[in-house]
Protein backbone atom coordinates (compact mmCIF):
# COMPACT_ATOMS: atom_id res chain seq x y z
CA UNK A 1 0.00 0.00 0.00
CA UNK A 2 1.03 3.39 -0.68
CA UNK A 3 0.71 6.20 1.00
CA UNK A 4 -0.28 9.96 0.59
CA UNK A 5 0.36 12.95 2.78
CA UNK A 6 -3.26 14.07 4.42
CA UNK A 7 -3.13 17.78 2.95
CA UNK A 8 -0.10 20.12 5.18
CA UNK A 9 -0.27 17.88 8.31
CA UNK A 10 2.40 15.61 7.16
CA UNK A 11 0.30 12.91 8.37
CA UNK A 12 1.00 9.90 6.03
CA UNK A 13 -2.35 7.76 5.24
CA UNK A 14 -3.43 5.02 2.61
CA UNK A 15 -5.40 5.76 -0.74
CA UNK A 16 -7.79 3.07 0.41
CA UNK A 17 -9.60 4.46 4.01
CA UNK A 18 -11.76 2.19 6.18
CA UNK A 19 -14.89 3.65 6.57
CA UNK A 20 -16.50 1.76 9.80
CA UNK A 21 -20.98 2.65 8.94
CA UNK A 22 -20.74 -0.84 8.65
CA UNK A 23 -20.23 -2.17 11.53
CA UNK A 24 -23.44 -2.44 14.18
CA UNK A 25 -26.50 -2.65 14.21
CA UNK A 26 -26.99 -1.10 10.75
CA UNK A 27 -24.61 -3.05 9.30
CA UNK A 28 -22.72 -6.14 10.89
CA UNK A 29 -24.29 -6.44 14.42
CA UNK A 30 -21.47 -9.31 14.83
CA UNK A 31 -18.64 -7.28 16.99
CA UNK A 32 -15.98 -10.09 16.25
CA UNK A 33 -16.93 -10.58 12.40
CA UNK A 34 -16.47 -6.70 12.07
CA UNK A 35 -12.95 -6.53 14.06
CA UNK A 36 -11.65 -9.65 11.83
CA UNK A 37 -12.33 -7.09 8.94
CA UNK A 38 -10.79 -4.18 10.66
CA UNK A 39 -8.05 -5.95 10.84
CA UNK A 40 -7.77 -7.21 7.49
CA UNK A 41 -7.74 -3.86 6.32
CA UNK A 42 -4.89 -2.93 9.04
CA UNK A 43 -3.07 -5.98 7.80
CA UNK A 44 -3.47 -4.82 4.10
CA UNK A 45 -1.50 -1.44 4.79
CA UNK A 46 -4.73 0.54 5.41
CA UNK A 47 -3.96 2.71 7.93
CA UNK A 48 -6.81 5.80 8.69
CA UNK A 49 -10.04 3.92 10.18
CA UNK A 50 -13.01 6.43 9.67
CA UNK A 51 -16.07 6.35 12.18
CA UNK A 52 -18.63 9.01 13.49
CA UNK A 53 -20.54 8.89 17.10
CA UNK A 54 -23.87 8.14 15.14
CA UNK A 55 -23.17 5.12 13.29
CA UNK A 56 -25.21 2.74 15.24
CA UNK A 57 -25.66 5.35 18.18
CA UNK A 58 -22.10 4.98 19.34
CA UNK A 59 -21.65 1.22 18.74
CA UNK A 60 -19.07 1.37 15.41
CA UNK A 61 -16.63 3.67 17.73
CA UNK A 62 -17.01 1.12 19.99
CA UNK A 63 -15.96 -1.93 17.89
CA UNK A 64 -13.33 0.34 16.48
CA UNK A 65 -11.71 0.99 19.85
CA UNK A 66 -11.81 -2.81 20.62
CA UNK A 67 -10.55 -3.65 17.67
CA UNK A 68 -7.46 -1.85 17.80
CA UNK A 69 -7.09 -2.58 21.54
CA UNK A 70 -6.22 -5.95 20.34
CA UNK A 71 -2.74 -6.23 19.50
CA UNK A 72 -1.92 -2.73 20.68
CA UNK A 73 -2.61 -1.44 17.20
CA UNK A 74 -3.56 2.31 18.33
CA UNK A 75 -0.32 4.55 17.80
CA UNK A 76 -0.06 2.63 14.10
CA UNK A 77 -3.57 3.56 12.88
CA UNK A 78 -4.61 7.62 12.22
CA UNK A 79 -8.28 7.30 14.11
CA UNK A 80 -10.72 9.93 12.29
CA UNK A 81 -14.30 10.41 13.68
CA UNK A 82 -17.03 12.57 13.47
CA UNK A 83 -19.55 15.05 15.16
CA UNK A 84 -22.77 17.06 14.74
CA UNK A 85 -25.87 14.29 13.78
CA UNK A 86 -28.27 13.82 16.28
CA UNK A 87 -27.09 11.60 19.43
CA UNK A 88 -30.60 10.90 21.39
CA UNK A 89 -33.66 13.36 21.32
CA UNK A 90 -32.27 16.00 23.55
CA UNK A 91 -32.33 18.98 21.35
CA UNK A 92 -28.78 20.07 22.31
CA UNK A 93 -27.16 16.65 21.78
CA UNK A 94 -26.10 17.95 18.14
CA UNK A 95 -24.92 20.32 16.48
CA UNK A 96 -21.55 22.15 16.43
CA UNK A 97 -21.75 24.22 18.89
CA UNK A 98 -18.68 24.37 22.14
CA UNK A 99 -21.27 22.83 24.55
CA UNK A 100 -22.07 20.06 22.37
CA UNK A 101 -18.62 19.04 21.09
CA UNK A 102 -17.25 19.31 24.04
CA UNK A 103 -19.42 16.50 25.23
CA UNK A 104 -19.26 14.41 22.34
CA UNK A 105 -15.41 14.67 21.95
CA UNK A 106 -15.26 12.69 25.27
CA UNK A 107 -18.11 10.55 24.71
CA UNK A 108 -16.30 9.70 21.52
CA UNK A 109 -13.23 9.32 23.66
CA UNK A 110 -14.78 6.64 25.70
CA UNK A 111 -16.19 4.82 23.28
CA UNK A 112 -12.90 4.25 21.08
CA UNK A 113 -10.92 3.79 24.19
CA UNK A 114 -8.23 6.20 23.40
CA UNK A 115 -6.75 9.84 24.97
CA UNK A 116 -6.69 11.57 21.47
CA UNK A 117 -8.18 11.56 18.27
CA UNK A 118 -6.29 11.84 15.11
CA UNK A 119 -8.95 13.59 12.90
CA UNK A 120 -11.94 15.19 14.27
CA UNK A 121 -14.68 16.10 11.81
CA UNK A 122 -17.56 18.01 11.67
CA UNK A 123 -20.03 15.41 10.25
CA UNK A 124 -22.36 17.89 8.20
CA UNK A 125 -22.50 22.07 8.32
CA UNK A 126 -24.83 23.63 11.18
CA UNK A 127 -26.28 26.85 10.01
CA UNK A 128 -27.48 27.50 13.39
CA UNK A 129 -23.78 27.96 14.87
CA UNK A 130 -21.77 30.71 13.93
CA UNK A 131 -18.09 29.38 12.30
CA UNK A 132 -15.97 30.65 14.79
CA UNK A 133 -17.86 29.02 17.73
CA UNK A 134 -16.99 25.71 15.90
CA UNK A 135 -13.59 26.91 14.98
CA UNK A 136 -12.66 28.29 18.55
CA UNK A 137 -14.21 24.83 20.27
CA UNK A 138 -12.18 22.99 17.50
CA UNK A 139 -8.73 24.65 18.48
CA UNK A 140 -9.25 24.61 22.37
CA UNK A 141 -9.76 20.91 21.75
CA UNK A 142 -6.33 20.71 19.99
CA UNK A 143 -4.41 22.54 22.42
CA UNK A 144 -5.93 20.39 25.32
CA UNK A 145 -4.64 17.36 22.99
CA UNK A 146 -7.87 15.63 22.61
CA UNK A 147 -7.98 15.41 19.01
CA UNK A 148 -4.61 16.49 17.04
CA UNK A 149 -6.43 17.78 13.98
CA UNK A 150 -9.99 18.41 12.46
CA UNK A 151 -12.03 19.04 9.24
CA UNK A 152 -15.25 19.07 7.87
CA UNK A 153 -17.31 16.99 5.80
CA UNK A 154 -19.92 18.18 2.83
CA UNK A 155 -19.21 21.77 3.44
CA UNK A 156 -19.19 23.66 0.33
CA UNK A 157 -16.59 25.59 -1.57
CA UNK A 158 -17.64 28.96 -0.06
CA UNK A 159 -18.17 27.92 3.30
CA UNK A 160 -14.58 25.92 3.08
CA UNK A 161 -13.11 29.53 2.47
CA UNK A 162 -14.79 31.06 4.96
CA UNK A 163 -13.82 29.07 7.91
CA UNK A 164 -10.20 29.56 6.20
CA UNK A 165 -10.61 33.24 6.28
CA UNK A 166 -12.34 33.31 9.69
CA UNK A 167 -9.45 31.16 11.18
CA UNK A 168 -6.75 33.49 10.01
CA UNK A 169 -8.49 36.94 10.89
CA UNK A 170 -9.52 35.31 14.33
CA UNK A 171 -5.78 32.94 14.82
CA UNK A 172 -7.94 30.24 15.17
CA UNK A 173 -6.72 26.76 13.58
CA UNK A 174 -7.64 26.00 10.29
CA UNK A 175 -9.69 22.73 9.06
CA UNK A 176 -7.36 20.58 7.35
CA UNK A 177 -9.77 17.92 5.85
CA UNK A 178 -13.01 17.85 3.84
CA UNK A 179 -15.21 14.90 3.33
CA UNK A 180 -17.22 14.91 0.35
CA UNK A 181 -19.21 12.69 -1.87
CA UNK A 182 -17.18 11.75 -4.73
CA UNK A 183 -17.80 8.73 -7.19
CA UNK A 184 -18.06 8.67 -11.28
CA UNK A 185 -21.44 9.35 -10.84
CA UNK A 186 -21.17 12.05 -8.50
CA UNK A 187 -18.34 14.59 -9.58
CA UNK A 188 -19.90 17.84 -8.40
CA UNK A 189 -16.95 18.60 -5.83
CA UNK A 190 -14.44 18.27 -9.08
CA UNK A 191 -15.64 22.19 -10.25
CA UNK A 192 -15.19 24.01 -6.74
CA UNK A 193 -14.68 21.97 -3.94
CA UNK A 194 -11.47 20.16 -4.54
CA UNK A 195 -10.07 23.14 -6.37
CA UNK A 196 -10.75 25.01 -2.93
CA UNK A 197 -9.25 22.00 -1.28
CA UNK A 198 -6.00 21.92 -2.91
CA UNK A 199 -5.60 25.72 -2.75
CA UNK A 200 -5.88 25.84 1.01
CA UNK A 201 -4.01 22.24 1.45
CA UNK A 202 -6.68 19.99 2.65
CA UNK A 203 -6.79 16.77 2.54
CA UNK A 204 -9.77 15.19 0.92
CA UNK A 205 -11.64 11.86 2.11
CA UNK A 206 -14.06 11.32 -0.44
CA UNK A 207 -17.09 9.13 0.89
CA UNK A 208 -19.10 6.86 -1.24
CA UNK A 209 -16.77 6.26 -4.68
CA UNK A 210 -19.53 3.21 -4.83
CA UNK A 211 -22.40 5.84 -5.73
CA UNK A 212 -23.96 4.92 -2.70
CA UNK A 213 -23.27 1.20 -4.15
CA UNK A 214 -24.35 1.60 -7.52
CA UNK A 215 -21.25 0.60 -8.78
CA UNK A 216 -21.02 -2.78 -7.49
CA UNK A 217 -22.52 -3.59 -10.31
CA UNK A 218 -25.43 -5.04 -8.25
CA UNK A 219 -28.49 -2.64 -9.50
CA UNK A 220 -29.18 -2.93 -13.56
CA UNK A 221 -32.07 -1.79 -15.30
CA UNK A 222 -35.32 -3.97 -14.97
CA UNK A 223 -34.02 -5.55 -12.38
CA UNK A 224 -34.91 -5.98 -8.97
CA UNK A 225 -31.52 -6.55 -6.36
CA UNK A 226 -32.04 -8.63 -3.17
CA UNK A 227 -29.12 -6.51 -1.37
CA UNK A 228 -28.47 -4.71 2.06
CA UNK A 229 -29.07 -0.73 1.00
CA UNK A 230 -31.77 -2.24 -1.16
CA UNK A 231 -34.32 -3.03 1.59
CA UNK A 232 -33.21 0.76 2.97
CA UNK A 233 -35.50 1.88 0.22
CA UNK A 234 -32.74 4.33 -1.25
CA UNK A 235 -34.67 6.24 -4.04
CA UNK A 236 -31.19 6.92 -5.84
CA UNK A 237 -30.75 2.67 -6.49
CA UNK A 238 -33.72 3.74 -8.28
CA UNK A 239 -33.03 6.78 -10.74
CA UNK A 240 -32.72 6.15 -14.15
CA UNK A 241 -30.13 8.19 -15.08
CA UNK A 242 -27.93 6.76 -12.62
CA UNK A 243 -29.13 2.82 -13.96
CA UNK A 244 -28.24 4.08 -17.08
CA UNK A 245 -25.00 5.67 -16.56
CA UNK A 246 -24.39 2.30 -14.95
CA UNK A 247 -25.13 0.28 -17.81
CA UNK A 248 -22.69 2.58 -19.73
CA UNK A 249 -19.99 1.74 -16.99
CA UNK A 250 -20.40 -2.07 -17.13
CA UNK A 251 -19.11 -2.89 -20.64
CA UNK A 252 -15.77 -0.50 -20.42
CA UNK A 253 -15.00 -2.35 -16.71
CA UNK A 254 -15.47 -5.27 -18.96
CA UNK A 255 -13.40 -4.35 -21.48
CA UNK A 256 -10.77 -2.65 -19.09
CA UNK A 257 -10.44 -7.00 -17.38
CA UNK A 258 -11.51 -5.40 -14.12
CA UNK A 259 -15.07 -5.59 -12.19
CA UNK A 260 -17.01 -2.41 -12.04
CA UNK A 261 -15.61 -2.04 -8.53
CA UNK A 262 -12.30 -2.02 -9.20
CA UNK A 263 -12.97 0.63 -11.81
CA UNK A 264 -14.86 3.15 -9.31
CA UNK A 265 -12.16 2.82 -6.56
CA UNK A 266 -9.80 3.64 -9.33
CA UNK A 267 -11.49 6.61 -10.79
CA UNK A 268 -11.99 8.04 -7.13
CA UNK A 269 -8.68 7.74 -6.01
CA UNK A 270 -7.37 8.94 -9.71
CA UNK A 271 -7.52 12.65 -8.69
CA UNK A 272 -5.04 14.81 -8.04
CA UNK A 273 -7.21 16.57 -5.11
CA UNK A 274 -8.15 12.96 -3.59
CA UNK A 275 -6.24 12.08 -0.50
CA UNK A 276 -8.06 8.58 0.17
CA UNK A 277 -11.47 7.44 -1.20
CA UNK A 278 -13.00 5.93 2.18
CA UNK A 279 -14.41 1.90 1.49
CA UNK A 280 -17.06 0.92 3.49
CA UNK A 281 -17.63 -3.26 3.68
CA UNK A 282 -19.77 -4.74 5.42
CA UNK A 283 -18.48 -8.36 4.90
CA UNK A 284 -15.09 -9.95 4.57
CA UNK A 285 -15.86 -10.59 1.09
CA UNK A 286 -16.53 -7.20 0.42
CA UNK A 287 -13.48 -6.16 1.93
CA UNK A 288 -11.21 -8.99 -0.08
CA UNK A 289 -12.96 -7.68 -3.58
CA UNK A 290 -11.88 -3.92 -2.83
CA UNK A 291 -8.21 -5.01 -1.84
CA UNK A 292 -7.67 -7.17 -4.74
CA UNK A 293 -8.36 -3.96 -6.82
CA UNK A 294 -5.93 -1.38 -4.98
CA UNK A 295 -2.92 -2.01 -7.34
CA UNK A 296 -5.39 -1.19 -10.49
CA UNK A 297 -4.41 1.98 -12.43
CA UNK A 298 -6.87 3.25 -15.25
CA UNK A 299 -4.65 4.96 -18.16
CA UNK A 300 -5.90 8.52 -19.80
CA UNK A 301 -7.87 6.35 -22.80
CA UNK A 302 -9.97 4.64 -19.81
CA UNK A 303 -10.67 7.84 -18.10
CA UNK A 304 -11.54 9.89 -21.35
CA UNK A 305 -14.02 7.59 -21.82
CA UNK A 306 -15.84 7.37 -18.30
CA UNK A 307 -15.33 11.13 -19.18
CA UNK A 308 -17.51 10.99 -22.25
CA UNK A 309 -20.11 9.04 -19.95
CA UNK A 310 -20.43 11.14 -16.71
CA UNK A 311 -18.69 14.51 -17.77
CA UNK A 312 -16.38 16.47 -15.46
CA UNK A 313 -17.94 18.48 -12.76
CA UNK A 314 -21.15 16.90 -12.99
CA UNK A 315 -23.60 14.82 -10.88
CA UNK A 316 -25.84 12.01 -12.03
CA UNK A 317 -28.67 12.03 -9.71
CA UNK A 318 -28.01 12.70 -5.96
CA UNK A 319 -27.68 10.73 -3.39
CA UNK A 320 -30.10 10.15 -0.75
CA UNK A 321 -27.61 10.42 2.15
CA UNK A 322 -25.91 13.57 0.74
CA UNK A 323 -26.03 17.35 1.90
CA UNK A 324 -28.54 19.83 1.09
CA UNK A 325 -28.17 23.18 2.00
CA UNK A 326 -31.07 25.14 3.54
CA UNK A 327 -31.27 27.00 0.43
CA UNK A 328 -32.56 23.96 -1.83
CA UNK A 329 -34.49 22.57 1.78
CA UNK A 330 -36.58 25.69 3.03
CA UNK A 331 -38.96 27.20 0.44
CA UNK A 332 -39.51 30.10 2.19
CA UNK A 333 -34.99 30.91 1.07
CA UNK A 334 -36.34 30.54 -2.51
CA UNK A 335 -40.02 31.80 -2.79
CA UNK A 336 -40.92 35.50 -2.21
CA UNK A 337 -43.94 36.09 -0.79
CA UNK A 338 -46.91 35.95 -3.34
CA UNK A 339 -47.59 39.72 -3.54
CA UNK A 340 -43.74 40.11 -4.15
CA UNK A 341 -43.27 37.85 -7.45
CA UNK A 342 -44.55 40.33 -9.90
CA UNK A 343 -42.39 42.79 -11.98
CA UNK A 344 -45.45 45.18 -12.57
Amino acid sequence: MRYRTLGRTGIRVSPYALGAMMFGAIGNPDHEESIRIIHRALDAGINLVDTADMYSRGESEEIVGKALAQGGRRDDVVLATKARNPMGDEPNHQGASRRWLFKAVEDSLRRLGTDYIDLYQIHRPDPDTDIEETLSALTDLQRAGKIRAFGTSALPASDIVRAHWVAESRGLARPRTEQPVYSILNRGIEREVLPVTEEFGMGTLVWSPLGGGMLTGRYRKGREADTHRAHYGFQHLKDDRRLDAVERLIPLAQEAGMPLTHLAMSFAIAHPGVTSALIGPRTMAQLDDLLAGADRVLDDDLLDRIDAIVPPGTDVGTLDMAYQPPALLRTALRRRRPEERTAA
